[in-house]
């Protein structure tokens, strides 16, 4: 069986150990040297960048995300074990792992550490698909001529690189599509490097939850049990045409996954439609102090993620969701797009001054209809004389910010 030594990216036939530098960290597989297609996810980003910089949290629980009253962003390992999530509210998190620091996440040193990693893919492939900051699909088919290496040698190097050179890690999966690449991924965290070949994949997925597909939410995998449907090994009784006549084109999608079949290409910069963020809150308010808070956070969030992207929208979005769990959502189109955190507040507060009455229990900012930064902020309102002016005191703000930190500058309606 084709074996890889992760540590030194020897190629050897079999053994438990490299024998050339005698390390156990393999990757073994029969198909190893002929699959292309790579899913990498980062390890706890976030967390991992609040680490490397600041050696003193190597050792502690890391809880990157709001104060009290917000939600976990991400966490890493060590707070995993206590049972801490992503998502997972602040209060909760804290029960579970009291002695967690709480970090504020800092979004410029996560773009400018997704940039780095993003340079070194780069230098493998140009078919390479984002997810996010800290994952993205890579297709290697036809590099071996080039490199010299099979994929499997390319991955390995690059996680190599990311741990040398950045301090960052990441973990690997590689198959023949798209679908199991991503689940292999996850395989092994952290530091992992996990492969699903094509004469495996049905023992692979036989009796594996219907969760782990492509687009199985809650609400999915609910209607999914109420038609006996539990298990892959279900789904695949089911004919393809009784699939889609019970769920439509999702049953068609779920009929070709279950088998492990996925024929998406690995598509180069698949264009951004929106940027937003939102957040849940422990109790429901309607404070309307509390929630201008929220709406300025989430805008310069909002606003750091454009910038950071070189991008800026026409369309500001205000979603709520009522403690009915009703969602609201209402938009408003500026007369050119924007990335100013200034802009995207203030129409965002428009649209919530004019919104029902809470309480809430979620609120979120987003824009869309986004267009490249040379096309933003270029006109100026005629009706509000100071515009201009807020505009240039937010970039030197982003200037100072961006030399001394995120927290240099704070507005007063940021700390409510």
């Amino acid at each position: 069986m084709p074996s890889l030594c992760r540590d030194c990216l020897t190629l050897f036939p079999a053994g438990a150990r490299c024998p050339a530098c005698r390390s156990p960290r393999l990757a073994s597989h029969p198909e190893l040297t002929r699959l292309s297609i790579a899913h990498m996810d980062c390890d706890a980003f976030y967390a991992s960048v609040e680490k490397r910089d600041n050696p003193s949290l190597r050792d502690q629980p890391v809880i990157v995300g709001g104060g009290q009253r917000g939600v976990v962003s991400t966490c890493c390992y060590l707070a995993r074990i206590k049972g801490v999530r992503s998502a997972m509210p602040m209060f909760q998190a804290l029960k579970l792992c009291p002695e967690a620091v709480v970090v504020k996440p800092r979004f410029p040193a996560y773009t400018e550490a997704s940039r780095a990693i993003r340079a070194m893919m780069e230098a493998l492939t140009p078919a390479i698909q984002p997810l996010s900051l800290d994952e993205a699909f890579l297709d290697l088919t036809g590099t071996e001529r080039l490199h010299g290496a099979p994929p499997a040698v390319l991955l390995a190097s690059l996680t190599k690189r990311m741990e040398t050179e950045l301090g960052l890690t990441g973990s690997v999966g590689l198959s023949h599509n798209k679908f199991l690449a991503k689940i292999a991924s996850d395989l092994d965290k952290p530091r992992g490097f996990s492969i699903i070949g094509k004469a495996d994949t049905e023992s692979f997925l036989k009796d594996k939850p219907t969760k782990i597909l492509w687009g199985v939410g809650t609400a999915t995998q609910a209607s999914l049990e109420q038609a006996g449907i539990r298990t892959l090994t279900d789904l695949r009784r089911w004919d393809q045409r009784d699939l889609i006549a019970r769920f439509g084109q999702m049953g068609d999608r779920l009929y070709h996954l279950c088998r492990g079949e996925d024929h998406r290409r690995v598509e180069r910069d698949e264009k951004l439609k929106s940027i937003s963020k939102e957040t849940t809150f422990f109790e429901d308010t309607s404070d309307p102090d509390l929630l201008d808070g929220h709406i300025w956070r989430l805008s310069e969030q909002v606003a750091d993620r454009a910038k950071a992207k070189a991008l800026g929208g026409r369309t500001v979005t205000l979603k709520l969701k009522t403690s009915a769990f009703q969602t609201l959502t209402r938009r408003h189109s500026l007369s050119d797009p924007t990335q100013l955190t200034d802009r995207i507040y203030r129409a965002a507060a428009d649209l919530f001054a004019h919104a029902p009455k809470g309480p809430f229990r979620l609120i979120g900012v987003g824009i869309s209809d986004l267009a490249p930064e040379a096309a933003c902020d270029l006109s100026h309102d005629l009706l509000d004389p100071d515009a201009e002016k807020r505009a240039k005191v937010e970039r030197a703000a982003d200037a100072i910010r961006a030399k001394f930190g995120h927290e240099a500058i704070l507005k007063g309606r940021a700390l409510r």
